[in-house]
């Protein structure tokens, strides 16, 4: 397992990153016209959210 140690402001920062990512990502969805794509940017989307719960998870846990 991977692990990396990041401060408060990089944990804002990376979210940040990743949730314009994610909004980007869901334009391409809906302009894709390939289902096969398609699918293959949704399995990627999930990914995404499911990292940005862990990560705010992980965030609020080093806080308390």
């Amino acid at each position: 397992m991977l692990q990396i140690q990041l401060d408060a402001n990089e944990v804002a920062t990376l979210r940040k990153i990743l949730e314009s990512y994610l909004s980007d990502l869901r334009v391409e969805i809906g302009g894709t016209e390939s289902k096969d794509f398609r699918d293959a940017l949704k399995q990627e989307e999930g990914f995404i959210k499911k990292f940005l719960r862990q990560l705010e998870s992980e965030h609020a846990t080093a806080l308390n």
